[in-house]
């Protein structure tokens, strides 16, 4: 058998404020991103169909999630009133790991250059 690692991206707009920081920071200020999440998928390559999940399971298993984030207040979402972006992989790998078994890693991007990935530790 091989073991694999897959992924699917998926983008929302959303916006939030982080309650935590210190007085004047950015953050504390009502913003928005576009926000990619990924998710990675690892295990064995089914010999018959040739993949470890078919995209199209996947994409149907993170919908309703997804559409409890896209366009919408962060912080209004319970377990999310502080959003940072390590608080949102966690929130979403605990929203997927029940759906999907073979989850190994959400990773967050909230812009180009900044976002976290979390494993399940």
């Amino acid at each position: 058998m091989m073991s694999t690692t897959l992924f699917k991206d998926f983008i929302f707009e959303a916006a939030h404020h982080l309650p935590h920081v210190p007085a004047g920071h950015k953050c504390g200020r009502l913003h928005g991103h576009s926000f990619m999440v990924r998710l990675e998928i690892t295990g064995e390559v089914d010999p018959h169909t040739g993949w470890i999940i078919d995209f199209a399971e996947l994409k149907a298993a993170f919908k309703p999630t997804y559409d409890r984030l896209d366009h919408y207040y962060l912080n209004d979402i319970p377990g999310l009133e502080n959003p940072t972006s390590e608080v949102l992989a966690k929130w979403i790998w605990d929203q997927m790991k029940p759906l999907i078994p073979l989850l190994s890693a959400v990773t967050i991007k909230e812009t180009c250059t900044a976002g976290c990935v979390y494993r399940g530790e």
